[in-house]
């Protein structure tokens, strides 16, 4: 039996990738279970990991949600928990996940570091587990391939087996970058590349209601059109001239402005915006409700000040729905077009 543990940082991919390839398996004869040790609840309300409610439905395992992912991790996780008996637990669980299985592939937690005061975190699990490592890497920038190679030498010098690295949701301008200059320095580094896939907003841009999930607050107006992809994020926090070139150049964005920026939130409106976000529990001008509703487009208040709201923003990514039938498609298309797929099968047969 074979553990591969998916890595990586929150919006990579991690969950995408981890389902295509257990389909992938499954459909070569394996017997694949799934084990996530730490999640993170959904939102503000929901306390559950919407990973184990999609591998429990996709993957028909048996197991309840709370033991597929035993442990979850909120900003305050600390309170009431001792390192050896959530260590325990957590491995009782793998065990109950493993039995019976040929592959199991293990989920990460938004990021690898999360649990480290309790030497939970990512790295350290996988060591525990016996696990290969497949390192999802989300590209912004430069800085994005420092931290893969970080967390690829952190593996290495943790004797932690790496298969490789998978380049997910690359934007179209960083595409050949990614192709002729990152994977190159990987290589350089000795570290492999076993795929570059282009981000597809289908099913890697988040809906506003996967925002509202993580941010609460009040839904003004709009509630009809929570399904509307977002595929940036723009902070009305300048001045109206500056902000105007940013609003017209970015498309389908979410717009984080103050309640009382009533002059963003308009201009905001008059060009492509998914839903305004107004932040420090400010009521806006009842002509920004109305110019929202007769664009259709949802505004929400929340009580957070702006960077408080930017922060959690960070997490947001796209969840991949049961019956989201497409998206399953583009996900198992991902792996057979994007990804060295032997290799990574082959990896999981040494």
């Amino acid at each position: 039996m074979k553990n591969l543990y998916i890595m990586g940082t929150a919006g990579s991919g991690k969950t995408a990738m981890a389902l295509g390839l257990a389909l992938k398996l499954r459909e070569q004869g394996y017997r694949v279970a799934y084990f996530k040790p730490v999640g993170h609840p959904t939102g503000v309300v929901d306390q559950h990991d919407e990973d184990a409610l999609l591998m429990r439905e996709l993957l028909h395992l048996e197991h309840p949600p709370e033991v597929i992912v035993p442990f979850i991790a909120g900003p305050s996780y600390l309170s009431g928990y001792r390192q050896c008996e959530t260590l325990d637990h957590i491995l009782s669980c793998y065990r109950r996940i493993a039995e019976g299985a040929d592959v199991v592939i293990i989920g990460g937690a938004s990021f690898p570091h999360i649990m480290g005061c309790l030497g939970l975190d990512a790295v350290t699990l996988a060591g525990k587990l016996e696990a290969r490592v497949l390192f999802m890497i989300r590209i912004e920038n430069d800085f994005s391939l420092d931290q893969a190679i970080f967390i690829n030498s952190y593996l290495e010098r943790c004797g932690i087996p790496l298969v490789g690295n998978v380049f997910n949701n690359v934007p179209r301008p960083l595409q050949a970058k990614t192709e002729g200059i990152y994977q190159s320095i990987l290589r350089e580094r000795g570290y492999r590349t076993l795929g570059i896939i282009p981000r597809r907003s289908e099913i890697a841009s988040p809906t506003v209601a996967e925002f509202y999930d993580v941010l609460g607050g009040e839904i003004l107006t709009g509630e009809e059109e929570m399904d509307r992809l977002v595929e940036d994020v723009v902070i009305g926090a300048m001045t109206i001239e500056s902000a105007l070139g940013y609003l017209r150049r970015s498309p389908n964005k979410a717009v984080i402005t103050g309640g009382d920026r009533a002059d963003m939130a308009l201009a905001a409106l008059e060009t492509s915006t998914s839903v305004i976000i107004l932040t420090g529990g400010l009521y806006p001008d009842v002509k920004v409700i109305a110019r929202a509703a007769e664009k259709r487009v949802p505004v929400i208040l929340v009580h957070y000040d702006t960077f408080t709201t930017i922060e959690k923003v960070t997490v947001v990514s796209r969840r991949i729905r049961p019956d989201d039938k497409k998206s399953i498609a583009l996900v198992q298309e991902n792996i057979e077009k994007y990804c060295d797929w032997p290799a990574i099968r082959e990896a999981l047969q040494d």
